[in-house]
């Protein structure tokens, strides 16, 4: 049965004892960072044998590639893109024109990851920026109207999608407010219910989206006892039934500082919160290890949500040109 769990790789080749370890998981899927992307020739190798020992073509293969700050795959191998705040910018000047430069952009970027064998990306962020949170968010935002940033966030899985790539909506139900960083430390936002209906709008108006990923973040007006990655009443009330969110769900790093408690505990947490699956990111064979103790099988509702989110790439793709749609997006940008 497949694991409720993604896990990392250590560096650029699977190793003997990750193989042995992912086919006796057989986990829901992988992440890849920088320390996993060589060259393009090196990492298509990468991701081929990770499909192979899976056994199927679309197993789900996730990076991080926003552009801006957080960039995966790098120059000089790989070209740079630009963080979501220029689309921001290009927004207020030229909605339509920004809607078209982030969807060229997502374009190119999805063509990118799959020419090397990758399938889900953690994009677009749908938190809405706000003044005085940390910049942990900052120019990684689609801007500070939740409108503005639910009509840049559908044209970026939009435009993924038509290249073939998964996008992934973060950070349920938003991470906009935090005032420290979820990787460092707990968030704690004391905003009410009723303040939080401007972090809520982006992801209920992408609600179908066909993935998403929690916040690490405590959210005093909904459980002010634990973060939405690890409470069920955030899980269940919030992001399943007020945003309406029925896509595969998985946790933030379980890594993350702002979790407590051993490897076991965190994943079984979030996977016991309601999240369908634990991302791990680490690649240390003894957190995976712990991490596979605690997880169970994927529920039949978390493989169901992955067959859907896997079914929107599977349609026949029209040809794309990445050259095309970088031009067409720098055009569109200079008008800002």
């Amino acid at each position: 049965m497949t694991q409720a769990a993604i896990y990392g790789l250590e560096g650029f080749v699977m190793t003997d004892d990750e193989r042995d370890f992912f086919r006796d998981a057989d986990p829901s899927g992988f992440i890849l960072f920088r320390r996993n992307c060589e060259s393009e020739q090196q990492l298509l190798a990468l991701t081929d044998s990770l499909r192979a020992l899976m056994g199927w073509d679309d197993v789900p293969i996730l990076i991080d590639q926003e552009g801006g700050r957080v960039a995966r795959m790098r120059p000089p191998v790989w070209p740079a893109f630009p963080p979501a705040e220029r689309f921001s910018d290009l927004y207020r000047v030229a909605p339509s024109s920004a809607i078209e430069a982030v969807r060229s952009n997502a374009r190119a970027l999805a063509l990118m990851l799959r020419s090397c064998g990758i399938n889900v990306n953690a994009l677009p962020l749908l938190d809405v920026r706000q003044e005085g949170a940390t910049d942990i968010i900052g120019d990684r935002a689609l801007g500070s109207e939740p409108m503005q940033v639910a009509a840049l966030g559908r044209a970026v899985l939009d435009g993924m999608a038509s290249a073939g790539v998964i996008g992934i909506i973060k950070h349920i139900p938003g991470h906009g407010r935090a005032l420290v960083d979820s990787h460092k430390e707990l968030p704690i936002v004391p905003a009410s219910a009723e303040e939080l209906e401007v972090d809520l709008e982006p992801f209920e108006r992408l609600a179908k989206s066909p993935m998403g990923m929690t916040a690490h973040v405590v959210y005093e007006a909904w459980d002010p006892e634990v973060p939405a990655s690890l409470s069920p009443i955030v899980i269940h009330d919030i992001i399943r039934e007020r945003i309406g969110f029925d896509g595969w769900l998985m946790s933030d790093d379980i890594g993350m500082e702002a979790l407590q408690g051993d490897f076991a505990s965190r994943a079984g947490g979030v996977v016991a919160a309601g999240c369908d699956v634990a991302l791990h990111c680490s690649g240390k064979m003894d957190e995976m290890i712990a991490v596979a103790s605690a997880v169970p099988a994927i529920s039949a509702e978390g493989q169901e949500r992955l067959e859907r989110a896997l079914a929107t790439i599977r349609q026949e793709l029209a040809p794309l040109d990445f050259a095309a749609e970088i031009s067409k997006r720098d055009q569109l940008l200079a008008l800002a």
